[in-house]
């Protein structure tokens, strides 16, 4: 396979950002070796398009792509772009064969910019990690996507990590094409790595808040031993769902001098959560230790609190969403870019449906789909 942290080549528009599509270079010849037999060829825009439609219509397999493909009606066809065939102007819709071989051969992170959300001028930025459990084959282990997603649950982009190493290697790379200028950025305890806060601070001009645990144990230590029972700066949250009561209480230190040895480090948090099963009864509590560039007057701790719950959703507006609406944990796509570029089609269709005020991701399918050849098409805006 080959190269995964990389976008589409030059012939891609921008505008900051990767906001466009050529079929030039790499693209092109993804198109053409994707055209189906006897020299038939297919726009490649169209193709995507095809293929977007039709997963925002719940189609989540190729065969199931293929086949909302071979049912679209002519008007459909003709506002996605397909290719025409004779004088009468007939349009023909690529087989379910072309569209495999299409989503397999795209550029995984070119596909994921173009689809994904421009982050500049955000709240904040989550990063988090998610496998994509049904691609694993035999001994060749599960395709693992590094995705960054917006606090108001955008889907900005995503990555897929190299076998044989993990996420930390992706991180700069993840979100090297965008402006981030005065965006926090929040990541689980793996990326609470020196490398990774001078990049966001010193190179994109944005800020963190990073989790700290015991991936870093002496900056763990020395975060514990602060002395939080004397500070006053905290805030308070409580609030009841998913059959639990929870207490979260926020906790900020300023540790310019207090010797971290974290570059940019400016606030220490501390997070205590309670929860209460309000079925069993049982009681929990856990202690979660963050660093933050953003100093007492850029951020309280109720907006640590905030940015720390931020990076927790990514989990239930991405990640979950994608096996429960999907079903991507139980999909079967293994060659290629397929894991990657089916995932980067299912943000996108979590983006557009989002956008479009539903706030439930599976009944915005099925919306969808009770007019399956012209909703999607509408939501994407396809004239």
């Amino acid at each position: 396979m080959p190269p995964v942290c990389h976008r589409l080549p030059d012939q891609v528009a921008r505008s900051g950002r990767r906001d466009g599509i050529a079929a030039g270079g790499a693209v092109a010849g993804a198109a053409r070796s994707a055209a189906a037999s006897g020299g038939v060829r297919h726009p490649f825009v169209a193709v995507l398009l095809v293929a977007a439609s039709a997963v925002l219509a719940g189609a989540r397999s190729y065969a199931a792509i293929g086949q909302w493909s071979g049912n679209a009606p002519q008007h459909a066809l003709a506002r996605l772009g397909a290719r025409v065939v004779g004088a009468l102007g007939v349009r023909v819709a690529p087989s379910a064969a072309t569209i495999r071989r299409v989503v397999g051969l795209v550029c995984p992170g070119g596909l994921a910019d173009l689809t994904g959300a421009d982050p500049a001028g955000s709240d904040s930025v989550a990063v988090d990690g998610k496998a994509a459990r049904g691609s694993r084959h035999g001994e060749l282990p599960a395709a693992h996507l590094l995705a960054a997603m917006t606090g108001d649950g955008r889907t900005v982009t995503q990555l897929r990590v190299p076998d044989k190493t993990n996420e930390i290697t992706c991180f700069a790379a993840l979100l090297a094409p965008f402006d981030l200028t005065g965006v926090t950025v929040t990541a689980d305890a793996l990326h609470t790595q020196r490398a990774h806060a001078r990049f966001l601070v010193e190179e994109k001009k944005a800020h963190y808040l990073l989790v700290v645990k015991a991936n870093q144990p002496e900056l763990r230590r020395r975060l514990g031993m602060l002395p939080w029972k004397a500070v006053t700066a905290r805030r308070y949250d409580r609030e009841i769902g998913h059959g639990r009561r929870e207490t979260r209480v926020t906790r900020a230190l300023t540790v310019i001098d207090l010797g971290l040895d974290f570059p940019h480090a400016t606030q220490a948090v501390r997070i205590l959560r309670h929860r209460t099963n309000l079925k069993t009864g049982t009681v929990s509590r856990q202690t979660i230790y963050a660093i933050t560039d953003l100093t007492s007057h850029q951020a309280s701790p109720q907006r640590l609190g905030q940015l720390a719950r931020s990076q927790w959703t990514i989990e239930n507006r991405l990640h979950f969403v994608r096996d429960t609406a999907f079903a991507e944990d139980n999909s079967k796509l293994r060659t290629g870019h397929g894991p990657d570029n089916m995932a980067s089609l299912r943000n996108l269709a979590i983006n557009i449906l989002r956008a479009a005020g539903h706030r439930n991701i599976a009944a915005g399918l099925r919306h969808a789909s009770y007019e399956p050849f012209t909703r999607p098409l509408d939501l994407l805006g396809i004239a």
